[in-house]
C-alpha cells in the first residue's frame, strides 16, 4: 500500500488547507468509528491510520493502512450517513477534515483534484484487493514480512521519527492477521538471517523481501 503525494501540491486543496485547521491524534486514536456518524472526509498530512471492520459476531479485522497524502472517510460523498469501516491512528498522526459540501464542490470545479481524488481511490482498492489475496494464500511469515517492509516505505516517506520503533508486536500482529507469539517468533528468526535491526528500535533492511520470493 503506497501513499499519494502531490495532494497539499493541488492548488484547489492547498486553498481549503490554508482555512481548516490540522488535528493530531495521539497513537491509538479514533479518527472515525465504524457505525457513527459520516460527514467529512479526511486527509492524512502524517502519520499512519489503519482502517478496520467488526463483524456481528465482534471479531475485527485489519483492512488496510493508510499514510501521508491518502484520505478517508469518503463514505460520506455517496450521502452514506455512517461510516463502514473504523479510521485509527496506527502512529501519532496529523488529519484535517474536510466538510462534505465543500468536497463535493471542489470534486465538480476541479479536474486536477477529481482526477487525484479518482486514481486514489483505485489505487487503494486495488491495494486492499492484492492485501485480501495475500491473506488468504500467504503463511504469516510472509504476511508479517509485508507489514514490515510496507512500514518501512512509510518510514522512508515521512522523513520523522522512527514509525517502526512506536508499533508494537500486538499491533504487528493484527495487521499480519496471526498471534503475538508467532510474531516474537519471526522477528527473531528475521534478525537472525540479517533482515532486521532489530533492538527496541526495529531497521528493516530491503533484502527481507527475500522471504517474498520464497
Amino acid at each position: 500500500m503506497g501513499t499519494l503525494t502531490g495532494t497539499l501540491e493541488i492548488p484547489a486543496m492547498a486553498k481549503v488547507l490554508e482555512f481548516t485547521k490540522s488535528v493530531k491524534h495521539s497513537a491509538g486514536t479514533v479518527i472515525c468509528a465504524q457505525g457513527k456518524r459520516c460527514s467529512d472526509v479526511y486527509l492524512i498530512q502524517d502519520g499512519i491510520v489503519k482502517l478496520t471492520a467488526v463483524s456481528r459476531r465482534g471479531r475485527t479485522a485489519v483492512l488496510g493502512l493508510l499514510g501521508k497524502g491518502d484520505f478517508f472517510g469518503e463514505e460520506c460523498l455517496k450521502n452514506q450517513e455512517t461510516h463502514s469501516t473504523s479510521a485509527v491512528a496506527l502512529v501519532p498522526t496529523s488529519t484535517i477534515a474536510i466538510a462534505r459540501d465543500t468536497m463535493l464542490r471542489l470534486l465538480r470545479q476541479e479536474k486536477e483534484l477529481a482526477s487525484h481524488f479518482l486514481n486514489h481511490l483505485l489505487l487503494r482498492n486495488q491495494r486492499m484487493q492484492q492485501d485480501l489475496v495475500n491473506h488468504m494464500f500467504d503463511s504469516s511469515e510472509k504476511r508479517l514480512a509485508r507489514v514490515l517492509l510496507l512500514l518501512a516505505n512509510y518510514q522512508e516517506a515521512s522523513k520523522g521519527p522512527s514509525i517502526l520503533g512506536r508499533i508494537s508486536h500486538d499491533n504487528l500482529a493484527e495487521m499480519a492477521g496471526t498471534t503475538r507469539q508467532r510474531v516474537n517468533f519471526f522477528m527473531n528468526k528475521f534478525r537472525r538471517m540479517g533482515f532486521i535491526q532489530y533492538n527496541g528500535s526495529i531497521k528493516v533492511h530491503s533484502s527481507l523481501r527475500k522471504i517474498l520470493e520464497d
